[in-house]
């Protein structure tokens, strides 16, 4: 029999994890949260703000603490680290400033790493010791844009069990899933990622990438939260079933329970003013015009045209073009 007190429902509990002392004696640290149910079960990690502009998921933590007030844990244990830049943060910054590092290619990091790679052995080992069965990564995309669970390349036959995982859960999320560029240098490079750490080291990890930086909207927020929620239903965490968490992009048939490739392709060869001709949640097929560059006097440059069948999944925050500019993100089918 479980004893009463480990019924009753466990408020979130906040406390602050130090990262440095600043050259003003001031005390840089890292806001963390955990929320216990009491009863053994998964382990959820939650992660946002790894970009200091990337304010959005961070609000979608403070809403499914809200909700758990409200729709108690049923088990298991939830931990979150809403600002893990917070020196990004408080200057509105994508990096780390004072080192001009990507904290987000700093991982796992190192105790005697530099800035950022201290900042990330600290998130790293924290995450790490509570034996997470998954973490899911909060990240804002352009502006004009669709939420998606982006998953990182796979990582090898050694930890092929924990990208099983990662795929079943995104798969809960009710977002389309993408999987990340899978050249050689950017496979490299993503190695380096809070995600991509993370399934090295076997951890199931689904980034979820939830409309614009820099500002909140709603209704990505929305979209976040109740993502979060139909994955924690999954995982018995939460009473309520997915259908009592709906997403509001409503995937295509063409594209349900199928992962695709991402894409920024093709890019601008021309300078000039863009004019789009598609929109986010778009289904385009090969051919189809999608932008158009003029000069300044209004002659037409160059017509971009869709590379393959493909969802678009957000639209450049700038209508300023120059050679080699990415304009549009696509998910590319793979067949």
């Amino acid at each position: 029999m479980i004893p009463l007190f480990l019924k009753r429902p466990r408020k979130p509990r906040h406390s602050f994890l130090r990262i440095l002392t600043g050259s003003d004696l001031s005390s840089r640290r890292l806001p963390f949260v955990e929320v216990r149910s009491g009863i053994p079960g998964p382990v959820l990690w939650l992660t946002a703000c790894v970009h200091g502009d990337e304010v959005g998921g961070v609000v979608v933590i403070q809403e499914v603490l809200k909700l758990l007030r409200k729709t108690p844990l049923q088990k298991g244990s939830l931990f979150a680290f809403p600002v893990m830049n917070p020196i990004g943060f408080e200057t509105v910054s994508r990096g780390t400033v004072l080192s001009k590092e990507d904290l987000n290619r700093s991982f796992p990091g190192g105790q005697q790493g530099t800035l950022a790679e201290r900042i990330a052995h600290k998130i790293f080992s924290t995450i790490i010791k509570t034996k997470p069965t998954l973490v899911l990564d909060l990240h804002n995309d352009w502006l004009q844009s669709i939420p998606y669970a982006l998953l990182d390349p796979y990582p090898g036959q050694k930890q092929k069990s924990a990208y099983e995982n990662t795929k079943h859960f995104a798969e809960f999320s009710g977002f389309l899933m993408v999987n990340e560029r899978e050249d050689a240098e950017d496979t490299l490079e993503l190695r380096k990622t809070l995600s991509g750490s993370l399934l090295l080291n076997g951890i199931p990890s689904v980034t979820l990438e939830l409309g614009g930086a820099n500002i909140v909207d709603e209704q990505h927020v929305n979209d976040g939260v109740n993502a979060i929620f139909r994955i924690m239903s999954s995982l018995s965490m939460v009473k309520k079933n997915d259908s009592d968490y709906p997403v509001s992009f409503s995937i295509p048939p063409l594209f349900r329970g199928k992962i695709l490739r991402y894409s920024h392709q093709p890019t601008a060869s021309t300078s000039g003013i863009v004019r789009f001709l598609v929109r986010p949640g778009a289904v385009v097929k090969h051919g189809d015009p999608i932008a158009r560059i003029y000069d300044v006097f209004g002659k037409l440059e160059e017509t971009l045209r869709a590379k393959g069948d493909a969802l678009v999944l957000g639209c450049a925050d700038s209508s300023a073009a120059f050679p080699g500019m990415e304009l549009v993100a696509f998910a590319e089918s793979r067949s």
